[in-house]
């Protein structure tokens, strides 16, 4: 039996981190009910990554919305409103992603569905919190990246900033909103009680950088300071970075510089005894290494320095990842059946739960593909 099984889900998200918060609750056993405009549904179903499409949905929205039932509703239609407030009657988890203000115009705010359900557990994912000056503003990923000065952590010094190549800011709020929702549900066991989750992407970006933020706070408000050469983190000496072989690249994670220079042949390093240096003159040692680690194969510099418990790994493209052996253990993909029965490859859960990999064939839904029978089901009326 999976953890959240019985529990019933209502995702109203759009876009990625909503439905993929609830995608996450399905992956654990809940069932979830995506609720989509008749027309048009999920805004996400034609938000496509490199132009790749299933069924006529992009396989972005197939990749996160996974698991769930689909049902139809016009929330501005007085008939479909009525519906989906017999629903939320009877749900253990609301999530929403709507601008501010639009939820209460349509009476489905927090405080307004507490009283159809005093139980229900409401999750709310907002761009730049529910006030402020900011709260227009679009909640978009590379947007949040550049206010919240993560993209001056990547990237060299005196280059320009350097987004993440990934929707971080949606998933990091996304995870944030399972883990407050599954707090509130812990809660309710206790009080019987419900309560409203919130998060927004600025917070959890910004939270997602609270050790090098800290920093800041504690050094006098001192910039970041990339590294010049091979930058892998601001506030980390060398020879901390990724460096070019021969035949591909290298990533040297934290460690000692002189006895580096001895495994490597490399006398130039073994001079640098002072810790002190290693973020001083972090340019110059990692100029040093840059340049011998060249001389190469990647093959050849893991062979001496695992052995020696150094911490290195090859830079690897996913194509070679998944070739590895490492990678076919974890056992990560699997296939989801689209509604017309296209299959489509993508990965499951990284959660195990008493050693079980939690893994389900169930695809993404068409839009309202399932409203008549989760209406005879749920007796709407």
């Amino acid at each position: 039996m999976k953890p959240l099984q019985d529990l019933i889900v209502l995702d109203f998200s759009q876009f990625l981190a909503g439905p993929a918060a609830a995608m996450r609750l399905a992956d654990l056993g809940a069932r979830v009910i995506k609720i989509e405009r008749p027309i048009g549904g999920d805004i996400c179903r034609q938000l496509y990554i490199s132009n790749l499409g299933v069924e006529g949905d992009s396989t972005l929205f197939h990749s996160i919305n996974r698991n769930k039932e689909g049902f139809a509703a016009d929330l501005k239609n007085p008939r479909d409103l009525a519906l989906v407030r017999q629903l939320i009657a009877k749900a253990d988890v609301l999530i929403e992603n709507f601008r501010p203000g639009v939820m209460e115009k349509l009476g489905l705010d927090f405080a307004s569905v507490t009283e159809l359900n005093p139980r229900l557990v409401y999750g709310t994912v907002t761009g730049y919190g529910s006030n402020g000056p900011w709260v227009g503003k679009p909640g978009q990923d590379l947007l949040v990246q550049s206010m919240s000065g993560l993209a001056w952590l990547s990237g060299n010094d005196g280059e320009p900033p350097v987004p993440m190549g990934i929707a971080v800011a949606d998933l990091t709020a996304s995870a944030h909103l399972v883990e407050g929702i599954l707090a509130c549900l812990v809660r309710r066991g206790v009080t019987g009680a419900g309560g409203r989750v919130e998060v927004s992407l600025l917070e959890s970006i910004l939270d997602l950088q609270f050790e090098v933020i800290t920093t800041h706070l504690n050094d006098g408000g001192e910039p970041p300071r990339r590294g010049a050469v091979s930058n892998g983190h601001a506030y980390l000496g060398a020879p901390y970075g990724i460096y070019a072989t021969a035949d591909g690249h290298l990533a040297l994670a934290m460690g000692a510089v002189p006895p580096l220079g001895e495994l490597l042949g490399c006398p130039a390093l073994i001079e640098f005894t002072d810790k002190k240096t290693w973020f001083t003159r972090r340019d110059e040692i990692k100029g040093i290494l840059r340049d011998h680690l060249k001389t190469h194969a990647t093959s050849h510099w893991l062979g001496i320095l695992e052995p020696a418990d150094i911490w290195c790994a090859e830079v690897m493209s996913w194509k070679k990842l998944r070739q590895t052996k490492g990678y076919l253990a974890l056992d990560m993909e699997q296939t989801v059946t689209c509604p017309q029965g296209t299959p489509m490859p993508t990965l499951r859960c990284p959660i195990r739960i008493d050693g079980e990999i939690y893994k389900s064939a169930k695809g993404a839904p068409a839009i309202g593909q399932h409203t008549a029978n989760l209406s005879a089901e749920f007796q709407l009326l």
